[in-house]
């Protein structure tokens, strides 16, 4: 969001931005009640939160953008590979199909996807370490060395699968735009699981996150807690460990689950602790933001409770499958079931990373998905052709 309204400041002389720097300007950020970045603000009233691309900014502000879009993405011509998903699975599935020389299209609510949330990646084959903001740029950037229609800001809400051996499956999007294809690749990936417990949707972007990255250093030199003792919470608690005053690491297992390396890390941390065994049971505030968090412990019984400015979830993941309840066999965990070749029990419908049965939720994982399910839609594609030139 800060690229894309400095990029219209750059472009247009009428408008201007001012970014404020939150771990710089800690007052700035209190007296604005900022408990999540980005934040905006239009003429002293909040604008928005949380990412938002160039092309959605402009849908917010010129009311007409989102039905010419629809009518254009309408009056496409239909692809003969559909990827849904702009995620490590989705660029693989897209780059793969592309390279087979067949009009491939990408429809996406934001390129990168969860990555966009991701701080460190150091288990990347071949790359030593780098970032999710940056791998996700690299994902975007090799796509476009290819002729792939690229479809930004679309959230697919309706799957309508071909009536005949064949025929066009369709991909509908809340604004009442529509994309047709051949075959149809799903990599929707998935989004951070909630805690569930009283207090949680009050105190969102008040002192509750799911992104250490982007929120971490509005809480430099405040005490809070990390939910989840996996390899994304060990992570984001060494993270978060350089900016605030102590790390509590909160894990409902009896011990954590995150890599042996990760949690060598952490324990050479003076300012962090963890308790395992522990269910969050409620969430705490005094109306305006987060103040603290009750707990109980798993094996004794025994209750707690922690004074926080913040709490930081990381439990794992939830499919972004919903919209396709009914239409496609999701399992009792929502993600969609897929044979090893990732196709769904729909003919000529695939899905792959995060959003599928495929086991390990790792981005290398996706990736290999996403070319599998690639590859087998080409020669699904290829041998419909032959049936239907014979």
């Amino acid at each position: 969001m800060v690229q894309a309204l400095a990029l219209m400041a750059i472009v247009n002389p009428k408008i201007s931005t001012t970014v404020i720097e939150g771990g710089a300007f800690q007052q700035e950020v209190e007296q604005r009640q900022v408990m999540a970045v980005p934040m905006v603000f239009q003429g002293g009233e909040m604008f928005d939160s949380g990412r938002m691309t160039l092309e959605q900014i402009l849908a917010r502000l010129d009311t007409g953008a989102a039905r010419r879009e629809a009518a254009k993405i309408a009056a496409k011509d239909p692809f003969d590979v559909l990827v849904v998903g702009g995620g490590p699975a989705g660029a693989a599935a897209a780059i793969y199909a592309a390279r087979k020389g067949i009009r491939t299209g990408v429809a996406a609510e934001r390129f990168g996807g969860q990555v966009l949330d991701t701080m460190a990646i150091e288990n990347f084959i071949s790359v030593p370490y780098t970032e999710g903001p940056k791998y996700a740029a690299a994902l975007e950037a090799h796509v476009g060395n290819y002729e792939i229609d690229v479809i930004k800001s679309r959230v697919a809400t309706e799957l309508i699968p071909a009536t005949e051996p064949g025929g066009l499956h369709t991909v509908r999007f809340g604004d009442d735009a529509a994309l047709r294809a051949h075959e149809v690749i799903i990599a929707t990936g998935a989004h951070w699981r909630l805690m569930g417990v009283p207090g949680e949707q009050e105190y969102r972007n008040k002192g509750i996150t799911f992104c250490p990255h982007c929120d971490g250093p509005l809480f430099k030199g405040k005490d809070i807690a990390v939910i989840g003792g996996g390899n994304s919470g060990i992570e984001a608690a060494i993270d978060l460990a350089g900016l605030a005053s102590h790390v509590t690491v909160l894990e409902f297992m009896p011990q954590c689950l995150a890599d042996e390396v990760l949690m060598d890390k952490l324990n050479s941390m003076p300012n962090v602790d963890v308790i395992t065994n522990a269910q969050t049971t409620e969430v705490l505030g005094d109306g305006e933001q987060v103040t603290g968090i009750s707990y109980r412990d798993r094996a004794s019984g025994e209750t707690g409770q922690l004074a926080l400015s913040g709490v930081f979830v990381q439990i794992g993941l939830v499919p972004n499958t919903d919209w396709l309840a009914g239409t496609l066999e999701l399992s009792p965990r929502k993600e969609i079931v897929t044979d090893r070749r990732g196709l769904t029990a729909v003919e000529g419908i695939y899905a792959a990373g995060d959003c599928s049965t495929e086991p390990y939720k790792q981005i290398v994982v996706a990736q290999g998905s996403g070319a599998i399910a690639a590859l087998s839609a080409w020669e699904h594609l290829i041998r419909q052709q032959t049936v239907l030139a014979s």
